[in-house]
């Protein structure tokens, strides 16, 4: 189905799942204004996906900076007509267990994975919902419904996205703005280090090329679905943490020994040992 009705601004396009998501829509015929930190590797994707035109557009932003992301929304707005389409695709998240994570690194997570999307659906939405049809999708994670060892700030930021996506779904029922949400699985990008590759070659975690998620971007873009999760088992046991998460408690027991050895790797830490239980007051020292 094509795209070509639809103008959509993309944050975090330089990124793994952004530039495969970026090509997939381009592919389909949809304009694309591209956002990221960095303007030369925007403009060299922009020339990549319409090397002989001007389809698509670029605006470098810091989207945890309110100013800049003020003047992107005030871009996107008028950009050929206004936007009709925001994927919040951005997002910042390693291993890493929350006892040894800085508070910088803390509110940089919630900023970059919550804060900064909901801010700029809110300056949107008045654009949004004065479209004949428009679409607000907000890329989440499995890991916005299982809360991992190892990921807990990201498993945080990203629990709140989708309750944030669910609520705003329900407030637009009914009118012509279609608000989805995407959990995808491990996803092969540069997001994830060296240690979190490891590890999830040693769990047997499957990992997905980025274009599976550009790709399930896309049929959610085409229909009305809210939500889908990407992979088995993970979409089994996203619906079994709801409901039975003392299951999940006990299958994430079974990893933790794994999880705890690469979580806490390049610090000085026996390779089987839980720091918090080895030094259950360090995070208050």
């Amino acid at each position: 189905m094509s795209l070509a009705h639809l103008r959509v601004l993309l944050t975090g396009a330089t990124g793994g799942i952004g530039r495969a998501t970026a090509r997939e829509l381009s592919a389909r015929g949809a304009a694309v204004l591209l956002t990221g930190r960095d303007r030369e590797a925007l403009e060299q994707l922009a020339r990549e996906l319409d090397p002989d035109g001007d389809r698509h557009g670029v605006m470098p932003a810091d989207l945890t900076d309110a100013c800049e992301r003020d003047r992107l929304a005030a871009l996107a707005i008028d950009w050929r007509g206004g936007i009709n389409a925001l994927v919040n695709n951005a997002g910042v998240g390693d291993l890493r267990l929350f006892l040894h994570e800085s508070p910088e690194q803390i509110d940089r997570a919630i900023a970059v994975n919550v804060t900064a999307p909901m801010q700029l659906c809110r300056a949107l939405l008045p654009q949004l919902v004065r479209l004949s049809e428009a679409h607000l999708l907000n890329v989440g994670s499995v890991f916005g419904a299982i809360g991992y060892p190892g990921y807990a700030t990201y498993c945080a930021g990203k629990f709140a996205l989708r309750g944030f996506t669910e609520a705003l779904a329900r407030e637009a029922d009914g009118t012509p703005l279609r608000v989805h949400y995407l959990a995808p699985r491990a996803t092969a990008t540069a997001m994830n280090g060296a240690a979190a590759n490891q590890m999830n070659d040693e769990l047997g975690v499957a990992t997905d090329p980025p274009e599976r998620v550009a790709v399930a971007v896309c049929e959610m873009l085409e229909g009305s679905r809210r939500r889908a999760v990407i992979g088995w088992p993970e979409k089994l046991f996203a619906r079994l943490n709801g409901a039975l998460p003392g299951v999940v408690d006990a299958a994430l027991r079974k990893q933790l020994p794994v999880i705890l050895r690469f979580a806490a790797s390049g610090r000085q830490r026996p390779a089987a040992a839980n720091p918090i239980v080895q030094n259950p007051r360090s995070s208050l020292s």
